[in-house]
């Protein structure tokens, strides 16, 4: 579970995005500074999960440990956000591919027409898509697999050559911002939006959380489960992006980085490289196995996302009309997320939705790993937990705080972000508060 909802399109665009400000060594840095991170949140994670064993995720635990408003917080992220965003990334890196077999196509139409069709295919019925979401989920594996074997035995294994003062006269030229130049020593900020990347292509090694109360034993596995599907996609994504930069050539990344402005030729860096590697005919089977990949991703997200939406209707907490009937598909629901989705799609491009995604996802996941250090001074009641889950925690807040600052001095967006989750998630929170106060108690997990 764990390493299925972790592994999907962010890795295959991430170094992409990367590329243009950060060297080879920088950027396989900060995919190890990544894995090493996120290996802390999980066991952070494991310590909490040991406290409050139940199913819920984030919401769950923020809610019981230190506050219900921080729980509704997260909640609400999820709501706006958690699945919409993925679904719009998916939807537009499937379009860029697209562009490579069909070029003059265009991304967003792409991404328009797949993300109503999901939605359609979602809010009519459940038997179909589920047969073909399984076979999807076949093709993404033999994707990643392939990607990596085909880049190890058939590519370049030797340390790259490029650099970024291949394309330093586009730096002098006004091209790229003065971070990405590294001349003037690391390029601290440009490395740390890699971190949201990152943070957004980990998304997911906390899964177990969510489904915390179907285990046999909820405190042993679900932390086993996290730290062994983190470590293993850690592993798996060190070498994709060893494959990505070990076979990029010098004029190839001046070339990406000559073209700052165009996403799309960051994004399908993974076509150009099966195409310097197998030529045309693999750079082609490469961008249908992307696209195939995307759509799978996309279709995941399509098909779960308004399941939470409808549940937390069930409860009162949104309205009622997002509920869905015994049997049937939430069929408002799954419309209100294909049209956040489209929003996203037509509003930010791909790489700010990558960067402020992931850090919102790093902002609340930082908030429950906090909760860690808060029972152990106000909530007594609760068994102190391990000294290493401690230090792990306290790994994760610190560069949870230290990406946080760099993403937020320098992203006017990510501001907008948050800005919009936070009084949605108040205002669904007191307008809760306030119908259960009319005649009905409120849900003892919320108290």
């Amino acid at each position: 579970m764990v390493i299925a909802n972790m592994v999907g399109a962010g890795v295959f665009v991430s170094s992409g995005a990367m590329v243009d400000s950060l060297n080879p060594g920088q950027i396989l840095a900060a995919w190890i500074v990544g894995t090493l991170i996120a290996l802390a949140g999980a066991r952070a994670y494991s310590g909490i999960v040991r406290l409050v064993p139940r199913s819920g995720g984030e919401y769950r635990f923020l809610s019981t440990l230190v506050h219900p408003v921080l729980g509704y917080l997260a909640g609400w992220a999820s709501l706006l956000i958690g699945f919409s965003a993925p679904i719009a990334i998916s939807a537009t890196a499937a379009g860029a591919f697209a562009g490579t077999l069909y070029p003059g196509l265009s991304a967003t139409l792409v991404a328009t027409l797949m993300i109503l069709a999901l939605t359609t295919v979602h809010a009519v019925g459940i038997r179909s898509s589920v047969a073909v979401q399984n076979t999807l989920v076949a093709a993404k594996i033999l994707l990643v697999a392939g990607f990596i074997v085909v880049g190890l035995v058939g590519g370049n294994n030797t340390w790259p050559e490029w650099t970024l003062f291949a394309h330093q006269a586009d730096v002098a030229g006004g091209n790229i911002g003065e971070d990405a130049a590294g001349a003037g020593g690391f390029p601290i900020h440009a490395f740390m939006r890699g971190l949201f990347y990152i943070a957004f292509t980990f998304s997911g090694w906390n899964a177990a959380i969510y489904a915390a109360s179907e285990f046999k034993n909820p405190r042993r596995d679900v932390p086993r489960a996290m730290m062994l599907g983190c470590l293993v996609v850690g592993i798996l994504y060190l070498c994709i992006n060893w494959v990505f930069v070990a076979n990029i050539d010098p004029l190839e990344q001046s070339r990406i980085a000559a073209a700052y402005y165009e996403e799309s030729a960051r994004i399908t860096l993974g076509h150009r490289i099966m195409e310097n590697i197998l030529g045309e005919a693999g750079a082609a089977c490469m961008s249908v196995l992307a696209i195939i990949a995307f759509i799978s991703s996309a279709s995941a997200m399509t098909f779960l996302g308004p399941r939470v939406y409808a549940t937390m209707a069930r409860d009162g907490f949104l309205p009622a009309g997002l509920r869905s009937e015994e049997g049937k598909p939430p069929v408002s629901a799954v419309l209100l997320q294909g049209a956040i989705t489209l929003f996203l799609v037509f509003a930010y491009n791909l790489t700010d939705v990558l960067a402020n995604v992931g850090a919102i996802l790093t902002l609340f996941s930082a908030l429950t790993v906090f909760s860690l250090f808060w029972i152990c001074f106000k909530r007594k009641e609760y068994q102190r937990p391990a000294l290493s889950v401690l230090l792990a925690a306290a790994v994760y807040l610190m560069t949870s705080v230290i990406m946080l600052y760099f993403g937020l001095s320098g992203s006017l967006t990510l501001y907008l972000w948050v800005g919009a989750c936070i009084p949605a998630a108040l205002g669904g929170y007191f307008v809760a508060r306030r119908k259960f106060s009319s005649g009905n108690e409120f849900p003892q997990h919320a108290k």
